[in-house]
């Protein structure tokens, strides 16, 4: 294994200082650092290195990010590939904008508190135990509230993501291959992102949802694109009108059964007033649907638990919605067996036949 050091960089990087310059003095002006794929497996020292703004460091064997707490002027950290599994001593690097950490062993996002300008997250991937998923520390995620712009969490078995409503400024969530299941906890993500324009969720079990697309376009006026295809004005527009027209049948259709109800003397009160009760009739045969009301309730001979009230409770589970269909006028009706108040009788609406 290989440790990275400033002689290593100094040789590598072919520095030629003038005759003036020391070694020191050129590590000084280096801004860009590419040890990728070079069996590094530990950070050295870098102070020396004040303008170093990017570091290449993907595809080795690190289990431990170190020795950067100097590099305060580094912008991009590249980290994918290697062996880490904790997140930390990255807080001095108050200047980082871009920070790539897919394909380790990472089970939280946490010690990033501090980073005003992380713009970039990029977490995909993480070889994680069977069963586990990618978990994320509140505090860190209110840390990133108003700077994170880009948010890569591919590929780590997550199955709620409605904790991302506090990322603020989030432009663009790369959530693809994960285990998201429901469409409201999206739509409810995306009432809170108001600035979210590009989003994929491809290779999650949500996306094969009646609608999803749909509802998703509706719920957020923001998002452009979806999945990696567009959402045009045409597009948006006719699903804005075609729920505007559903939502107004759906009133006219309230309205409708309202006037209905009201100039039904039998069934004027029918929500607050009346109970759908089976009754069965020795004369015809088979059980039918008989409407009474609370008061009239109390009339039936049958006091609750008897015997009696059972059967009727009883004949409930027998009688299906077909046989309900069928009506029968209030002057055919035979005198039921369970109900033997006149009072009753009287006052029963009995479904026509």
């Amino acid at each position: 294994m290989v440790r990275l050091t400033l002689d290593l960089i100094a040789k590598s990087s072919n520095l030629k200082p003038r005759k003036e310059e020391t070694i020191a003095q050129c590590l000084k002006k280096i801004t860009h650092i590419n040890f990728s794929e070079r069996n590094i497996d530990a950070i050295d020292d870098l102070s020396l290195c004040k303008n170093l703004s990017v570091l290449y460091l993907y595809d080795n064997h690190i289990s431990q990010v170190g020795n950067l707490n100097y590099s305060t002027n580094l912008t991009h950290l590249y980290l994918q590939n290697n062996c880490i599994s904790c997140i930390e001593n990255l807080r001095s690097l108050k200047k980082l904008e871009k920070l790539y950490l897919g394909g380790n062993y990472i089970a939280v996002i946490e010690g990033l508190e501090g980073l005003k300008e992380l713009r970039e997250l990029h977490v995909e991937s993480q070889r994680l135990p069977l069963g586990e998923k990618l978990l994320f520390d509140p505090r860190t995620l209110r840390s990133l509230a108003k700077s994170l712009s880009i948010l890569n969490i591919s590929n780590n078995n997550i199955d709620d993501i409605k904790d991302l409503e506090i990322l603020e400024n989030l432009n663009h969530l790369i959530a693809v291959d994960n285990q998201l299941l429901h469409v409201k906890d999206l739509e409810f993500l995306l009432n809170k992102l108001m600035k979210l324009w590009k989003m994929d969720l491809n290779g999650n079990p949500v996306c094969l949802k009646p609608k999803y697309r749909d509802r998703l376009i509706l719920v957020s006026k923001s998002l452009e694109f979806l999945d990696g295809k567009e959402i045009k004005n045409m597009e948006r527009q006719f699903l804005i009108n075609w729920k505007a027209s559903k939502d107004a049948k759906k009133t006219s259709k309230k309205k409708d059964s309202k006037s209905k109800d009201a100039s039904n003397p039998y069934i004027s009160n029918f929500e607050t007033m009346h109970h759908i009760v089976p009754v069965y009739y020795p004369q015809l045969g088979k059980p039918k649907l008989v409407l009474f009301s609370d008061i009239q309730r109390h009339l039936v001979n049958a006091s609750p638990g008897s015997s009696e009230d059972d059967k009727i409770i009883e004949e409930m589970g027998s009688l299906s919605l077909r046989e309900s269909e069928n009506l029968v006028t209030k002057n055919d009706v035979h005198e039921p067996h369970l109900l033997k108040s006149p009072q009753v009788k009287e006052n029963l609406f009995v479904e026509k036949e």
